[in-house]
């Protein structure tokens, strides 16, 4: 209980980020966003009796609806409440404050940049704030190798392009353009950049000395057999992952047993198993 509570605490968050990036960035400076916001702010320009919150959540209805059978309930149940709050929250702050416009390059990267703050952590739970987000949910199931924040550029792009259709400015579906390309970028950042796992590569002759002091730091080894091309002779690699705090303590830890040792270390993203995640099926 204690850990779905906290989740639907992130996600309320994170709409709520979202909610006022629109209004503080976009909605005020006239600035074209993607999705089905993007199109309910299009709406509102034509139908101003309709509010942008309204609008968002009737556009996310056959999205939602699309999105279960292939998704599941779920994440059904958890981007309801994402799209709830986040429409509510965009109608509550429009009605409570009116933002001062302000230079539209300045709008479109602050506002993509706490756009893409909000997404990250809605997206963090398993859940999205609905509209474009499921489309892009389905093609992760299509294409599981690309990040989320590229596979938004895809819906977020053609709904980008009649947005700027229908305001008739061509600055504003470039401003938003440029908003989506820095909202994407900060998403996969919140989503994939937290993980700072490493992974190291170690070749030594007392690589026995080494592993035995890995081992020791509770930090998995396995042993690689090579070959050196030049030389032709038999040679052990240590290959061993670890989290970016204990890098000092290992590379220490290596040149104590053999200043000359060998050693690459590479980011690794998505370490799976004993020490760090486990699978979970909804992960992005």
């Amino acid at each position: 209980m204690r850990q779905k509570l906290r989740s639907c605490a992130v996600i309320a968050a994170g709409s709520l980020i979202f909610a006022l990036a629109f209004d503080w960035f976009f909605a005020a400076n006239q600035v074209a966003m993607g999705g089905v916001t993007g199109l309910a702010q299009v709406l509102h320009i034509l139908v101003p009796q309709c509010s942008v919150g309204v609008l968002a959540f009737a556009l996310n209805v056959p999205l939602f609806l699309a999105g279960w059978k292939f998704i599941g309930f779920h994440l059904l149940a958890s981007s309801l409440f994402s799209m709830a709050v986040s429409s509510l929250a965009i109608d509550a702050i429009a009605a409570l404050h009116a933002f001062a416009p302000m230079d539209p390059m300045l709008a479109c990267l602050c506002g993509g940049a706490l756009m893409g703050l909000g997404l990250g952590m809605v997206f963090s739970q398993g859940a999205t704030t609905g509209g474009t987000d499921i489309v892009a949910r389905l093609l992760k199931l299509k294409f599981p190798w690309l990040p989320m924040g590229k596979l938004m550029l895809i819906p977020d792009g053609i709904a980008l392009c009649l947005a700027s259709a229908a305001f008739g400015r061509v600055e504003a579906g470039l401003y938003g353009a440029v908003a989506i390309f820095v909202s994407s970028r900060v998403m996969d950042m919140v989503l994939y950049g937290l993980d700072t796992s490493k992974v190291a590569y170690i070749i030594s002759g007392r690589w026995r000395d080494i592993a035995d002091d890995l081992l020791a730091m509770e930090r998995g080894v396995t042993i690689l057999h090579g070959r050196g091309a030049y030389t032709g002779e038999e040679k052990q690699l240590l290959l061993v992952a670890f989290k970016q705090k204990e890098i000092v303590q290992i590379r220490r830890a290596v040149h104590q047993r053999d200043p000359r040792a060998f050693m690459i270390v590479c980011d690794a993203h998505d370490v799976l198993g004993e020490g760090f995640g486990d699978y979970r099926r909804e992960d992005l």
